[in-house]
């Protein structure tokens, strides 16, 4: 799929006229500011017929349609192979960056978020002289003095209503999500360097909103094969139909009243109301002989494929009360994890954990071999996340991704042993910006996390030896992918179109390293194991929720659990849980990633927690808990000094474990 950039002159008299008019910054820019500027450019990135740019927010019109007319100048950027799907997660990703109340004519513009897309699609940075006419131009006494006259003058043109004005492009992108507020206690506590923390647009699990309902309607239809194809399509749900004529005054008195209920049944409920007019043609005659219809209105209603109720006449109150009844008895029954007191886990995980804190940069440089920290890519990733903590991610430009991504290939493997947790540091530091995290998920078979992960030695089982500094930046990594939508869909394997063989290699890779961290001899390791696992079991958590109140067929339905974990990874939880027991509490001080029992406890039980909540009879888990004698040793930690007051051991071990097994 070819990329182009699309390049315009702001300073033109008038948009629509030639490029051959010469523009107004061209002409007089010299005897104004003492320097040339060839034009005051706008930009925007085409591909798959759809001009992206940045302005009232991120638009997507049809190539050339809009209020800039014709580009001065068109530069083809090259191909990228990206599926389309992750593609427009991305610039869904961007919308919580490029938002109309953001955007800055010198510091936060079109051509920084075409700078962006441009390095995604095909690691190419847009033309220099674009990226640096607004501090050319800045760095002018005139122009730092009418600095905020000509921003407020040109946002009437980069920001207006017709600035935007076109012909709308059609192109599928997922829903965002929205959240405010998470399930979690912080359990991040375990970031190996203290330094700022950032605050960055909050990232969401991708199904922390309910599925999105919309009004029902009445299906008027004629034939036996129609009214088959709806009963079937309501075996998880219920249906009712109305037999009606043209010739019957009474039926036109519940008309209103049954078009009420089928909007208000929504299309969640998977309920089906259906109106039979037997007087249209034969077809709708055969329909009301089987039923044996003899008078009109009638009313039959089936419940999970099964007749439930019959009856005649037009009593708008009696049809009401009769369908809101069925409506009651079709919802799923709720789940006995319901009723019992577990205030934590009943309710929606909206946002996963991440581990947001920068280290100091110059001394995590200095860890590293002078030969890689030295290099351009490294030292531009180095100026970007400065930049983004300072300032924000508004106004800190994505670096070069893909040459650091050639450097870690080329370079990480030679580092010493002891300093390979500073570059997987600095790593992780950047996938804070679900811009980088996406950059890498989206990666040719995941290159540089495959290095990272790789060169950990996960596959030789040694990882929960391996040193406190190479595990903990390792999980904090990892934690810190899930800030990308890319990576959830592909992750909780949610598109075949974004699946492959690579995804699930980095899934089991993530997995490993979570099971092996959590029988580490650091309890912060176990900590951070634990709240990876939470986020992989977020997805699942939702779908669950959501099924207590949704008939399975209306939602992506749980039984796919496409997000749930391994059977193995459920049970490297219950064995680091159990062990906790036999660990003597760590001395004082504490050594590096020594950690503290009870914040291990509690991380270790709300991912649990997470994972029994709803689970089905047939989980391995309810086996496996009494086999360990799980709830014994939750007992036992619960009179320990060191334990005492963790609220988690009442929800996960009385609850839980002790009321809610099958």
């Amino acid at each position: 799929m070819e990329v182009q950039l699309y390049i315009y002159d702001l300073s033109q008299p008038s948009l629509k006229q030639s490029n051959a008019i010469q523009g107004l910054a061209r002409q007089f820019s010299r005897t104004l500011t003492g320097i040339h500027i060839d034009a005051i450019y706008h930009t925007a990135v085409v591909f798959n017929n759809v001009e992206y740019f940045f302005g009232q927010g991120i638009h997507k019109k049809v190539p050339g349609s809009t209020h800039h007319g014709r580009p001065m100048k068109v530069v083809s950027l090259g191909k990228t192979d990206l599926p389309l799907d992750v593609v427009h997660e991305y610039i869904e990703s961007l919308e919580q960056i490029y938002t109309p109340e953001s955007y800055d004519l010198f510091l936060h513009n079109c051509n920084n978020f075409t700078q962006d897309l441009a390095m995604f699609l095909v690691g190419k940075s847009i033309p220099d002289e674009i990226r640096s006419l607004p501090e050319t131009f800045l760095n002018t006494p005139i122009g730092q003095m009418l600095r905020s006259q000509i921003d407020e003058s040109m946002r009437t043109m980069t920001q207006a209503p017709d600035a935007v004005a076109g012909q709308n492009a059609s192109c599928t992108q997922p829903a965002g999500q929205k959240s405010s507020n998470a399930v979690h206690k912080d359990i991040q506590t375990s970031s190996i360097a203290r330094g700022p923390t950032h605050k960055f647009a909050t990232p969401t699990i991708i199904n922390a909103q309910p599925p999105t309902d919309n009004p029902g309607h009445v299906h008027n239809i004629t034939t036996l094969s129609e009214l088959d194809s709806l009963l079937s399509s309501t075996s998880h749900s219920c249906a009712v139909v109305f037999f009606t004529s043209a010739t019957c005054p009474p039926c036109k008195i519940v008309y209103p009243t049954y078009d009420d209920l089928a909007s208000e049944a929504g299309t969640l409920s998977g309920a089906k109301l259906i109106k039979i007019d037997i007087s249209a043609c034969p077809s709708a005659h055969a329909v009301a002989q089987r039923y044996s219809i003899r008078a009109t209105p009638t009313f039959i209603t089936f419940l999970r494929g099964q007749k439930q109720d019959e009856w005649a006449g037009a009593n708008p109150a009696q049809l009401r009360g009769n369908v809101q009844l069925l409506l009651q008895m079709a919802k799923p029954p709720q789940h006995q994890h319901s009723k019992l007191r577990l205030p934590t886990f009943q309710r929606v995980i909206e946002t996963p954990i991440l581990y947001t804190k920068t280290p100091p940069l110059e001394k995590l440089l200095a860890k590293l071999d002078k030969a890689f920290s030295d290099d351009k890519s490294v030292q531009g990733l180095v100026s970007y996340i400065k930049t983004r903590d300072a300032k924000g991610m508004t106004e800190a430009a994505l670096p070069d991704l893909h040459a650091f991504s050639d450097h870690i290939a080329s370079q990480f493997t030679s580092l010493p042993g002891e300093n390979l947790f500073a570059a997987i540091d600095l790593v992780r530091v950047a996938t804070v910006d679900p811009r980088v995290a996406s950059f890498l998920t989206a990666e040719h078979e995941h290159r540089t996390l495959s290095t990272l992960f790789n060169t950990v030695q996960i596959s030789q089982g040694d990882f929960a030896n391996a040193p406190y500094n190479i595990q903990s930046v390792t999980l904090q990594l990892a934690c810190n992918l899930f800030s990308s939508n890319i990576f959830q869909e592909q992750i909780f394997d949610l598109r075949s179109s974004s699946s492959s063989s690579s995804t699930s290699n980095l899934k089991e890779k993530i997995e490993v390293i979570a099971a092996q961290c959590l029988l580490s001899q650091h309890l912060n390791s176990r900590s951070m194991a634990a709240a990876l696992i939470y986020n992989l079991a977020s997805w699942t958590h939702n779908a669950r929720i959501y099924a207590h109140n949704f008939p399975p067929l209306s939602i992506e339905a749980p039984a796919q659990e496409g997000g749930a974990v391994s059977d193995d990874l459920a049970a490297a939880l219950l064995e680091s849980t159990s062990s906790l027991a036999t660990l003597s509490p760590p001395a004082s001080p504490t050594p590096s990633g020594g950690g503290n029992l009870k914040d291990t406890l509690h991380a270790l039980l709300l991912t649990l927690g997470v994972l029994l909540y709803s689970a089905p009879a047939e989980d391995m888990l309810w086996d496996l808990g009494p086999a360990m004698e799980l709830k014994d040793v939750l007992k036992e930690l619960g009179k320990r000094e060191d334990c005492k007051g963790e609220k988690l051991l009442k929800e996960v071990g009385e609850e839980l474990l002790g009321k809610g097994g099958f």
